[in-house]
Formats: C-alpha cells, sequence, structure tokens
C-alpha cells in the first residue's frame, strides 16, 4: 500500500502543476515544471515504489521483469486514479476554467509519431537509469527523468500535447487542454514507445 500511495500522490501532483501550468500560464511553463516536479518526486519517493508515476513506464519496467504481475495493474490504477484527481483539482483550483482544447485532427500521423518517441524516449531513460544492474543505487535519475521530461514536452508538445504518460494524457482531456476525441492517440503512441523501450533495452543489455 505504500508503494501504490507513492504513486498516486505522485501522478496526482504531476497532473495538478501540469494542468494549472498550461491553463494559467503556458506550456513551456507547464513543461518546465513538470519535469522539475518530477525530479523531486523521484528523490523523494523513488526509494519506495520506484518513482514510475508514469503507466507506460510500469509497463516497460514489467516487460523488463522488474515488476511483478501482481503489482502491474495496482500501480497503473493508482496513477490513473492520482491523476484525473489532480486534473479535477486542478480545474476547481482556477475556478472551472479550462484549456483550449488542442487539436490534433489534422496531424495525427505527427502526433502519433511524437507520443512514441517521446514515450519510448522516457521509458528508455528510466529503464537504464533506475533498472539496470549497473546503475543500482544510482542517486541521479531524478535529474535524467526530469530533464528527459522538458525536453519532450518543450519541443514534442506542441504537436502532440506531448503527455508521454497515460495518466497525464488523461488529464489533458479532463482539463480539455487536449481534448477526449485526442486521447487514443496518446494511448496508443504511449503504449508503443513504452512496448519498444521495453524490448529495444532487453535486446542491447538482455534481463541482467
Amino acid at each position: 500500500m505504500k508503494k501504490l500511495l507513492i504513486e498516486f500522490l505522485g501522478t496526482f501532483i504531476l497532473s495538478l502543476v501540469m494542468v494549472t501550468g498550461a491553463i494559467l500560464d503556458s506550456w513551456l511553463v507547464a513543461s518546465a515544471s513538470t519535469g522539475f516536479v518530477l525530479m523531486g518526486l523521484i528523490y523523494s519517493g523513488g526509494h519506495v515504489s520506484g518513482g514510475h508515476f508514469n503507466p507506460a513506464v510500469s509497463m516497460a519496467v514489467f516487460l523488463r521483469g522488474r515488476l511483478g504481475i501482481k503489482d502491474l495493474p495496482a500501480y497503473i490504477l493508482a496513477q490513473f486514479l492520482g491523476s484525473a484527481l489532480g486534473a479535477a483539482v486542478g480545474v476547481l483550483l482556477i475556478a472551472g476554467k479550462s484549456g483550449e482544447g488542442h487539436l490534433i485532427d489534422q496531424q495525427i500521423l505527427a502526433a502519433l509519431i511524437c507520443e512514441v518517441a517521446g514515450t519510448f524516449a522516457v521509458c528508455w531513460v528510466f529503464l537504464n537509469v533506475a533498472s539496470s544492474r549497473a546503475t543500482i543505487g544510482n542517486s541521479f535519475y531524478g535529474i535524467a527523468m526530469g530533464g528527459i521530461l522538458v525536453g519532450g514536452m518543450i519541443t514534442l508538445g506542441k504537436i502532440s500535447g506531448g503527455a508521454f504518460n497515460p495518466s497525464l494524457a488523461l488529464s489533458l482531456g479532463i482539463s480539455n487542454i487536449s481534448g477526449f476525441g485526442n486521447i487514443w492517440v496518446h494511448w496508443v503512441g504511449e503504449a508503443l514507445g513504452s512496448v519498444g523501450a521495453a524490448f529495444v533495452f532487453i535486446w542491447v543489455h538482455g534481463k541482467d
């Protein structure tokens, strides 16, 4: 339960920060603040739950062999619940104001590619800095994860919404930053990116 609480709280905070930053200020502010907050959350809770805060990361870690089949559904549920609550609270805190409904109807393929690439990068970095035997016990993966997320969100986010995280994609829908009509693009791209990162990692490193 402690692990699930950490995952719930982490995705709640990430969602809250991303939603309020994007609606009240700009996507640049939302990207930077979400990355910095992820960094802090990993340092504070990574030693308890692994610091996934992302169903795509949890899936990659499972496929890589570092998360049990019994834990995977619970992690994902905690992450989705935390993210949904964070988005709802964020909208409530700013007096019910929602986003502008970023549309990707005319660039679905580009958005899908962005979500695959961004999620692959996030999961690939996590697997290498937090699940590899060569880096067990390291103390730097919060910086690595925060950095890869900021870079991806800033550069690819204007095309796809830049979630790279199925639970944050749900937050984008709840807050209308990116409408629910886009969520399938996020989830398909994120699933492909997660699975791809796990299998490339196993091909390169084995399950060590």
